[in-house]
């Protein structure tokens, strides 16, 4: 058994144009669009300098089936420096660039990069300095809404090689991504793969680990401020030896970087004071290797004097937080401020009263201790938006979802009903 590295990648999203951010400095707004690009080109560059056997891309390489030549064409010229470089090359399309829909501006590939088609898995040899020194089981999406449980038609082969699967999936109904692929961690474990890379979902995810690693790594650059979008972005390198996937490192290479920074107000009295509070907490990110840009976004949450001031608007707060961090290396966007304070008042008081909003509070509490409770009121919920005819596409409320629900429905109740009793 030889010993390699390799490296796994997901959600590329190549060339994706960022909608949805709002009324962005040009320049901002270039970066952006540049950044995906840039993502693939540092992972080119640590594929060749890490010296790694095979690289896997799990799926959504682009942003829609129509696929941009501007990102065709900078994906190929990376192929070509890894095929020059003996790197072999192993694709799976996803959702978003199902195979069979896509337009492709690309009549061929460089040699040593394998796209595997739809339908049943395939399986190819990766021969490394004239030595066998694995197997790559992959499928890619015909169609978009792929339904099927494609996890359950792959099947180790007899080799004794170590084997991978490169599939793009949901595994285990993951919240706020769509259900495509649906499989369970037992589907995959039966297929028999020493490591299955995955795609999909965008949040870094070891689900299970030797034997039989199952991974997301998230994907390659950030794209919003949702909860599975912020953070370092990146790719996983794998170490294998004796034939097993020994150990797993993380490597940041998204250019640009999305970040939400909650203060609550209780603690802070003065609106000088939450400047310097915001401009503390963005400091953790100044100076990171390799990080060009951030994104940041602003929850302000609590009760306290500062409310009075803030309901009176943020622009100035907004214009004050982008002139204290005018020309720093990232460069800062304050993207938003949002506002979700409230006077103050004494929570202890309104939960002895023996009044509605006392006994609001007290359920409301339960609730966030309960989480069982909490999901049958939640399908409760769906169920009257469906007798409505409102359905609920996005799936289950995520656990930062259920937390700002609570926190809006508590705010509400105290403003609505906590007067004097």
């Amino acid at each position: 058994m030889s010993d390699f590295t390799f490296l796994h990648a997901a959600d590329l999203h190549l060339d994706t144009p960022f909608e949805g951010l709002g009324a962005l400095r040009p320049e901002i707004a270039a970066a952006l669009r540049d950044a995906s690009l840039a993502a693939w080109d540092r992972l080119v560059e640590l594929a060749l300098e890490r010296r790694v056997a095979l690289v896997l891309l799990a799926g959504d390489l682009y942003d829609g089936p129509e696929r941009g030549i501007r990102a065709q064409l900078r994906f190929r010229r990376g192929l070509e420096r890894l095929a020059a470089a003996g790197v072999r090359v192993f694709v799976v399309h996803g959702n978003h660039d199902p195979l069979e829909e896509g337009w492709s501006a690309l009549r061929d590939l460089p040699p040593g990069v394998t796209v595997f088609d739809p339908g049943a898995p395939q399986a190819e040899e990766v021969v490394a300095g004239g030595r066998r020194i694995a197997v790559v089981h992959g499928v890619s999406y015909g169609q978009r809404a792929e339904r099927e449980n494609l996890a359950a038609r792959f099947r180790r082969t007899s080799d004794p090689l170590p084997q991978f699967g490169l599939l793009h999936c949901n595994v285990e109904g993951q919240a706020g991504h769509d259900p495509y692929a649906p499989c369970t961690l037992a589907d995959l474990r039966a297929a028999g793969m020493d490591y299955w890379a995955l795609g999909h979902v965008h949040q870094r995810q070891v689900l299970a680990r030797a034997p039989g690693w199952v991974v997301y790594p998230g994907n390659l650059q950030g794209r919003s401020h949702k909860p599975s979008e912020q953070g370092a972005k990146g790719v996983v390198i794998g170490t294998v030896r004796c034939g097993a996937v020994r150990e797993l490192e993380f490597v940041p290479l998204a250019p640009v970087r999305f970040e939400t920074v909650r203060i609550d107000i209780a603690s802070v009295q003065e609106l000088a004071k939450l400047e310097q509070a915001l401009l503390a907490e963005v400091r953790q990110w100044v100076g990171l290797p390799g990080l060009e840009g951030l994104l940041v976004r602003v929850e302000l949450v609590g009760r306290g004097p500062l409310h009075l001031d803030l309901a009176r608007g943020v622009d100035g707060l907004a214009e004050a937080l982008q002139d204290a961090t005018a020309g720093t290396a990232p460069w800062v966007c304050w993207e938003r401020i949002v506002v979700r304070t409230g006077q103050p008042i004494d929570r202890a008081a309104l939960l002895a009263r023996d009044d509605f909003a006392g006994e609001l509070l007290r359920r409301l509490d339960v609730l966030r201790a309960d989480e069982a409770a909490l999901e049958r009121l939640l399908a409760e919920v769906d169920e009257g938006l469906l007798r409505g005819e409102i359905a609920r596409v996005v799936g289950p409320a995520s656990e930062e979802e259920r937390r700002l629900l609570l926190e809006a429905a508590e705010t509400l109740a105290i403003d609505r009903f906590g007067g004097e009793a």
